[in-house]
């Protein structure tokens, strides 16, 4: 292929990349640490024919678009990324080399992702000129772990009449390509009672905490296995000390759901229930407030076709093009495939643990997709 040996000899700069990347925490919060990795990725994608925009952010750190003028007249081709982890600073750090393995925060969620857009448009610029392919749209944003709330309405301006669109998040255990998702969303439950001593005027106090409970085991009880139906309440916040009732209390709900209108229903569904609890303890109040909601990742048409093309190269590298079953966590390809683009996502490399503080990847996957995208890109050229 065109561009093993070129890849083959910067195994060692892919290496030195993805740690630079990984030494820099970009907790999803942390904006100063994420606009380091910024600066890191825009540097990274310094190649010929690539220009780089910073879109900054009130709240994240900034997204960054990278763009190729292509031939006239060919409809774009979309690459998404992001730059943050779930990893607050301090929790866990650093990169570190193990055989072939390579460990360390956002590793493989999704800065080899990143890296590996990188050195395959670094090939093709050096073989051939990216100019020679039609305009690539590259769109790396900053809140992907919660929800892209900034990024999603960024994809949908600079993706927009894209041919197909490419997504990096982790790869498969067995390389198998992603055209489907869940869709995933958010809510939070803040309750609202009366303050009171819990010796002297228990009595008088309104228990926050009492009402945000009896919404929870309610909303928990609305998963349902066999609709794919998911509730859980992954954090509760409330109270000021132990002997004091409650004024305020707050659950974050996560939520993942089949049809944009299961969706819409779910987050209905919460709201009354969190009515009904509220009724159970007189004097207590609850408002559900709605976060970000991604809808689900279809299969648009082609697809299959674009599957099967970017497929010939993954198996040429080694790896396969089996089909994923649909996935329960969301990604930015859900915003893509609502808008009626081909879209295939996970092409990022193999490895394990997202999320956790095992999270590896295997090296030599990075390098074999590397060659599968530089290869599929070029496939586009005239």
């Amino acid at each position: 292929m065109a561009f093993d040996s070129w890849l083959a000899q910067r195994a060692g700069d892919l290496d030195v990349a993805l740690g630079r990347l990984v030494e820099v925490n970009s907790f999803s919060g942390n904006r100063e640490g994420g606009n380091a990795l910024v600066g890191r990725l825009v540097e990274l994608f310094t190649i010929p024919g690539l220009t780089a925009q910073r879109m900054p952010s009130g709240r994240f750190a900034d997204h960054v678009i990278f763009r190729t003028k292509g031939q006239r007249g060919e409809a774009p081709i979309a690459l998404l990324g992001h730059s943050d982890t779930v990893f607050p600073p301090g929790t866990f750090e650093g990169y570190r080399t193990e055989g072939g393995l390579r460990r360390g925060p956002g590793v493989f969620d999704m800065k080899g992702g990143l890296v590996s857009i990188a050195f395959a448009l670094k090939a093709i610029a050096e073989k051939q000129s990216l100019d020679t392919l039609p305009p690539l749209r590259i769109v790396i944003v900053a809140d992907e772990e919660v929800g892209s709330p900034e990024g999603a309405p960024l994809i949908r301006a600079f993706i927009s009449g894209a041919q197909a669109c490419l997504v990096f998040e982790p790869g498969r255990s067995n390389d198998a390509i992603v055209t489907e998702r869940q869709g995933t969303g958010s809510v939070f439950c803040h309750a609202h009672g009366k303050a009171a001593h819990s010796g002297n005027n228990y009595w008088d106090g309104v228990s926050a905490i009492r009402a945000l409970s009896k919404f929870v085991d309610a909303a928990e009880a609305v998963s349902d296995k066999k609709t794919g139906t998911i509730v859980n309440v992954g954090t509760i916040s409330g109270g000021t000390s132990k002997n004091t009732v409650p004024a305020e209390a707050t659950a974050g709900v996560d939520l993942r759901f089949q049809t944009p209108a299961d969706g819409e229903r779910l987050v209905t569904t919460l709201k009354e229930l969190a009515a009904k609890a509220a009724a159970a303890v007189p004097g207590s109040r609850l408002d559900v407030e709605q976060g970000s909601m991604r809808p689900p990742m279809n299969k648009a048409d082609g697809v299959d076709d674009l599957r099967r093309r970017y497929g010939r190269h993954a198996r040429a590298v080694g790896l396969s093009d089996d089909e994923a079953p649909r996935q329960g966590g969301g990604s930015d390809g859900n915003t893509a495939a609502a808008m009626g683009i081909p879209t295939l996502d996970g092409l990022g490399p193999r490895g394990k643990g997202f999320h956790t503080h095992d999270e590896q990847i295997e090296f030599e996957t990075l390098l074999q997709r590397t060659r599968a995208l530089a290869a599929f890109l070029a496939g586009f050229s005239g």
